[in-house]
Order: structure tokens, then C-alpha cells, then sequence
């Protein structure tokens, strides 16, 4: 089975670059599909609260027949449960649902700026670390004054931002921000929900020159450029085929034409705006 690279967090903590998201995975499909991702070879799987998903992933962690200690599990913090206490009843609920003793990687969902609650839910987060129940701790949808924040009223750096990342939105500021302060970049939404960017003429192009589908070169651009990514279908081959990334290499040129396809373009919200709880 092939064997995902992994990458060493600011923590130590090792995580597989490549692993397999659940957003908008219905929650009765969530066990088989998961499964399916797991069997494959995924070992990294990203789910949130805000995906109503978490017992079918945790049912999935458990059929999968999967050592514990191979698996790597992230999940999140909605923004409605944002402040201390409230985080970390919110946790609880979480593994409770996943079925696990030890989460591999928190994130606080949003940052939520107009409600102000993100210090004091980092300080539950630092707390969660503390005591040994979460192995890593990290963000999403962070910006650098949100970060910032964070570095004048804690010691702890978050491991991760997870942002939406992909050619049309290749946000090369945010990953010079990371990179200068130890953080690792997730990207979310890593094929920009498909569509127009699949269709691009220069990604068609780049993919037919490696044999490999347009999905498989940008997935395999964004392992190339250090991004922690997992891509996210309900369809089977689908799940397979954004696993086989590993037997081709884009050249330098290939890759600095797929940043050159940056639009400044989001298909979600702007984390400076998005304030729903």
C-alpha cells in the first residue's frame, strides 16, 4: 500500500500530508464512505462538529480494523460553542462522539472576530494540550491579525491554519505568514469545488502531460508546494483516484503556472466577515 509522506508539526507531532475530508458527507453515509477512504490507504481524516458526522467517522475509525496509534484524526470547534467553558464541554461531545481516548488535532473552526471569543478558547485549547487529551492543537480560517493575537496572549503556536487554498486563491501572503512563524498550511476546498477549475485549459494541459487527471495535478501541486491536504468525495472511484498522487512529480515550470492561475477567488466566506455562531 502506498505510503503517505507525513510532515513534523511545530510540536513534534507527525501528520500524513494527504488525508481525506468529510464536509458535507451526510451523516448515514459518513461510516461506509470513511471506511472505504481508510481501506484505500487514507490514514488522516478531517471531520468538524459543524459536519454532523463525527459518530460515522468514529464508527469507521473502529470497523476500519486500523491500528489507533496509524490513524490521525482532526476535528473542530464550532463557533457557537467558542469561550472556555464552553469549549471544553464541546470537546468532550466530540470524542465522545468519535469514540476515541486521545484526539490527534483540534482546530478552532472560524475565528469569529466580532464576538471576541477566540483568546479564551485558545486558552481552553492550551488546556486540552496540557492534560494530554489533544496531541496538537491549531486553527482555520485564521488571518495574520488573528494570529497575532493569539501569539501576544499565549506561548502555544498553533501547529496548523487551515485555509481555503487552491490555484484560483493560492493565498501566498497567509503561507509566507505561516512559514515565518512555524506554522503548517491545511487547505481546504484544495480542488475549489471543481467546476471552472478543473475545466482550465493549462490544468488539462499539465495534467494529460503526466497521464493523470486534472484533479490528480493540482492535489499533487499542492503536496509539491508543502500543503497539508484532503481532498473530499462520496464517490468511490473518486476517493481512489485522489489517493493515486504519489508515482509523478510537476516540474517548476508546471507549478509556477498554476500559482500564475491565482484569482484572489474564495468559494466560502471571508474569515474577516464570517461571524455566524
Amino acid at each position: 500500500m502506498t505510503q503517505v509522506p507525513t510532515l513534523t508539526l511545530n510540536d513534534g507531532v507527525e501528520i500524513p500530508q494527504l488525508g481525506f475530508g468529510t464536509w458535507q458527507i451526510p451523516a448515514e453515509d459518513a461510516q461506509s464512505v470513511v471506511e472505504h477512504a481508510i481501506s484505500t490507504g487514507y490514514r488522516h481524516i478531517d471531520t468538524a462538529a459543524a459536519y454532523k458526522n463525527e459518530e460515522g467517522v468514529g464508527a469507521a475509525l473502529k470497523a476500519s480494523g486500523v491500528a489507533r496509534d496509524e490513524l490521525f484524526v482532526t476535528t473542530k470547534l464550532w463557533n457557537a460553542d467558542q469561550g472556555y467553558e464552553s469549549t471544553l464541554k464541546a470537546f468532550d461531545a466530540s470524542m465522545e462522539k468519535l469514540g476515541i481516548d486521545v484526539l490527534d488535532l483540534y482546530l478552532i473552526h472560524w475565528p469569529t472576530p466580532a464576538r471576541e471569543l477566540y483568546l479564551d478558547t485558545w486558552r481552553a485549547f492550551e488546556k486540552l494540550k496540557a492534560d494530554g487529551r489533544v496531541r496538537s492543537i491549531g486553527v482555520s480560517n485564521f488571518q495574520p491579525a488573528h494570529l497575532d493575537a493569539l501569539a501576544a496572549k499565549s506561548e502555544v503556536v498553533p501547529s496548523v491554519n487551515q485555509i481555503e487554498l487552491h490555484p484560483f486563491l493560492t493565498q501566498q501572503g497567509l503561507r509566507d505568514y505561516h512559514r515565518a512563524h512555524g506554522i503548517h498550511t491545511e487547505a481546504w476546498s484544495p480542488l475549489a469545488q471543481g467546476g471552472e477549475l478543473l475545466k482550465h485549459d493549462a490544468v488539462a494541459e499539465i495534467a494529460g502531460r503526466h497521464g493523470k487527471t486534472p484533479a490528480q495535478a493540482i492535489l499533487r501541486w499542492h503536496l509539491q508546494i508543502g500543503n497539508i491536504i484532503f481532498p473530499k468525495s462520496v464517490t468511490a472511484s473518486r476517493v481512489e483516484e485522489n489517493f493515486d498522487v504519489f508515482d509523478f512529480e510537476l516540474s517548476s515550470e508546471d507549478i509556477t503556472v498554476l500559482e500564475g492561475l491565482n484569482k484572489n477567488e474564495r468559494t466560502g466566506p471571508d474569515p474577516d466577515e464570517f461571524n455566524q455562531a
